[in-house]
């Protein structure tokens, strides 16, 4: 076999064109390597492999792509170690126990075959070849091990440590946040394998926290210095040749809605009552004007796609000097907008709507605690203080009602699931975790930014002309087959066609019916893990949770890459500027766009959430032996997961620490049932547990039971129902002779 990268490649691409995959041994053969070769071989392929130009299958075969003709997708790993392949094709996700995961990680390209069906079509698949890694690199704690060393990873979807070798340390210290290149993946000899090459420092240090999220998700958090520059360029006040062409509203009275640490500030309301209609003008930072498209700022947006959220910063989309600057909606200053005014009648259908650009000058900066002291308080000094704004801030009110019942009638979900906020101190140590408030002023601008996008998407579907959708799938029919079973044991009837699924009339009305009953968080969450994903796309697929026919999102173009897409979209179709061109154009953008834009939601998503995991950990690990009162949020086979009521920070009480039974799990009813005591313990059921450990290199917090505290029921476990079961823990009793 010739040497050289070209040729080798060549000469391996030839043997595997048949389509028959070739094991490594018959392939030294089939192309003449000799034993000096052999590495040469092995690196070639490896390079291959992760080029996507080969697929490597179990067993050292390999193949071409396509030679397996079985599902190409991404692989999702659960920190459980079992994963879903999830099909580029966009087909169901196939479930793939983690026997068949050995050699593979989170995030993998791989091609993957269906091995079984179960009952009600659920299939069951293995992994057969790998295309292209996902995972190159690692972040975790170091800990030395000789005169080497091992990474536990930040990511518990890993599944595994990576060894680090003698002289790969990078002078790491025991306990530091570390990253690590990967060296060798693992195969049915090799585990994980890297050297490290860089040392971001102490775990505790909340700069370290931050930097570790950032590295771990590759987040873009600097902007380069020519792009800090075109930004303090466009950051020029607001002169006569920016207000051409606008319609002016800088006389109306507008209020900005926010939270009390909000910096930037993207949208603006103001309401009139005509009669019994009311008018309703929900103004958009106008960001198109300011970031044109393929300009440098504008190729970094996209390839950020979103604004990141952290308890104590945030990673912006757009550079602070338009951020927080130029398109900022600031009080008292003129701002350029995009304006969707909308008439509505009385029972809250939108009669009139229309679209342009505006000037407008905000009234004031409103939080949401101010409008529910105003609105729901009546407190006398806040209203005195804000006096001209209250009769607005009452019309809006009422017109938020009015959206809001009308929202409902049609079958719009709500799910009623509490969120953390996360407290810090001036060094950025988490202090407390509290429930996030969500009040009447939520309420309000959440119904009028869901009206304004879903007036945009409206109109540009009418047009029409190729745009971007928000859009929410049916959930898969098995799933709420399943959870219509699940209901029925609680007495609810949730009535579930296989052709037609469940509308969410019929969903909203069930939730309707739980508020307020013990197992009101219980459905909710059940309901919730039915639902798909929210994405994008250019293709108009409805909003199931809104029960919308035709949705967007047109409201947070600051933070958010779709929203400027829309907005560019409308202001051509709306100036009469959208040609033969510019729609052929977006046919071929859009559907790339869509993709790469809901990934980095996601990617975004993740990120927020480990920060706040990593502070949930930071605040407990000076509690260990503290009670508190917690519910179970998941029933497995190896423990019960909880989450504590007043903080929010979820745990695991190990199986085995449950009190001594043969426990049998019942899925379908998220039901845990010891067979002797017949004590049952189910998804929502409220414990009182103890703090055992914390575990903060690897994100996990153990609780114990503390014993006579349980409310756990007992409940009847028949003969059949138990045998039918896999035990999960403790021996089954012999049975009595009568």
């Amino acid at each position: 076999m010739r040497k050289g990268k070209d040729a080798g490649k060549q000469a391996v691409l030839k043997l595997l064109q048949g389509g028959r995959p070739v094991q490594f041994r018959q392939m030294l053969q089939l192309l003449g390597i000799n034993r000096g070769e052999r590495d040469y071989l092995e690196n070639l392929l490896d390079h291959m492999v992760e080029k996507g130009e080969i697929i490597r299958m179990t067993g050292r075969y390999y193949t071409a792509p396509g030679g397996g003709r079985g599902i190409r997708g991404k692989l999702s790993l659960h920190r459980d170690g079992y994963g879903f392949v999830v099909p580029e094709d966009g087909g169901d996700d196939l479930f793939v126990p983690a026997r068949y995961l050995r050699e593979y990680m989170n995030g993998d390209v791989v091609e993957a075959q269906v091995v079984s069906t179960g009952r009600g079509g659920k299939r069951e698949g293995r992994v057969v070849g790998l295309i292209q890694r996902g995972v190159t690199s690692v972040i975790g704690r170091f800990e030395p091990v000789g005169k080497g060393g091992r990474i536990i990873p930040d990511d518990q979807r890993i599944g595994r440590d990576l060894i680090v070798s003698p002289g790969a340390t990078g002078g790491a210290k025991p306990g530091e946040v570390v990253v690590a290149v990967i060296t060798s993946y693992p195969d049915e000899v090799r585990g994980l394998e890297g050297k490290v090459t860089e040392v971001l420092g102490n775990p505790h240090d909340p700069e370290v926290e931050v930097l570790s999220v950032i590295k771990k998700f590759d987040l873009p958090y600097q902007f380069t210095p020519e792009q800090l520059a075109d930004a303090e360029a466009l950051a020029q006040p607001v002169d006569d040749a920016a207000r051409a062409g606008r319609t002016d509203l800088r006389e109306r009275v507008t209020v900005t809605i926010d939270g009390e640490t909000a910096r930037d500030f993207d949208d603006a309301v103001s309401v009139s009552r005509e009669g019994d209609r009311i008018r309703l003008f929900v103004s958009i930072a106008d960001v198109s004007h300011y970031v044109r498209e393929g300009s440098r700022i504008d190729v970094e947006a996209y390839r950020r796609g979103t604004s990141v959220y952290f308890p104590d910063r945030a990673i912006p989309m757009l550079p602070e000097a338009l951020s927080n600057g130029i398109c900022s909606l600031n009080p008292n200053v003129e701002r350029l907008a995009m304006t969707a005014e909308m008439l509505f009648d009385a029972e809250g259908e939108c009669v009139v709507s229309r679209f342009y650009p505006s000037v407008i000058k905000s009234s004031a900066r409103l939080t949401y605690t101010i409008v529910r002291q105003i609105l729901v308080d009546k407190d006398p000094a806040v209203i005195a203080g804000h006096q001209e704004l209250v009769p607005h801030l009452t019309v809006m009110e009422e017109l938020a009602q009015r959206l809001n019942t009308r929202r409902k009638g049609r079958g719009s979900i709500d799910l009623d699931l509490p969120e953390p906020q996360i407290i810090l101190d001036l060094q950025g140590e988490t202090t407390a975790i509290v429930r996030a408030e969500r009040n009447l002023a939520h309420r309000i601008i959440e119904e009028f930014m869901l009206a304004a996008n879903e007036a945009v998407a409206t109109f540009l579907e009418g047009v029409p002309v190729p745009s971007l959708y928000r859009v929410h799938e049916e959930p898969d029919p098995l799933k709420l087959k399943d959870l219509s079973e699940f209901v029925f044991s609680f007495g609810y009837e949730l009535r579930f066609s296989e052709e037609k699924g469940v509308p969410p009339k019929a969903l909203q009305a069930l939730l309707a019916q739980v508020e307020g009953k013990p197992e009101e968080r219980l459905i909710n969450e059940v309901l919730l893990r039915c639902m798909k994903q929210a994405r994008y796309s250019e293709e108009n697929l409805g909003h199931y949770g809104l029960a919308s026919p035709c949705y967007t999102h047109f409201t947070s173009p600051i933070r958010r890459y779709p929203d400027l897409v829309v907005h560019r979209i409308l202001r051509r179709v709306t100036a009469g500027r959208m040609t033969q061109t510019d729609r052929d154009r977006l046919e071929g953008y859009l559907p790339e766009a869509s993709v790469h834009t809901s990934k980095r939601e996601r990617v975004a998503m993740e990120a927020e959430r480990e920060m706040v995991d990593l502070k949930k950990m930071q605040f407990m690990r000076d509690k260990i032996g503290e009670e508190y009162d917690g519910f179970i949020t998941g029933v497995t086979s190896f423990g019960l997961f909880v989450e504590l009521v007043e903080l929010f920070v979820e745990g695991m009480i190990p199986v085995a620490t449950l009190p001594q039974d043969f426990y049998v799990l019942q899925e379908k009813q998220h039901a845990l049932i010891g067979e002797q005591s017949r004590i049952r313990y189910r998804i929502a059921d409220k414990i009182r547990v103890k703090v055992a450990a914390v575990n903060e290199a690897r994100k996990q917090v153990e609780f114990a039971l503390v014993q006579g505290l349980s409310a756990a029921p007992r409940v009847p476990l028949t003969e059949a129902e138990s045998y039918a079961k896999v035990p999960i823990r403790g021996k089954r009793p012999k049975p009595k002779r009568r």
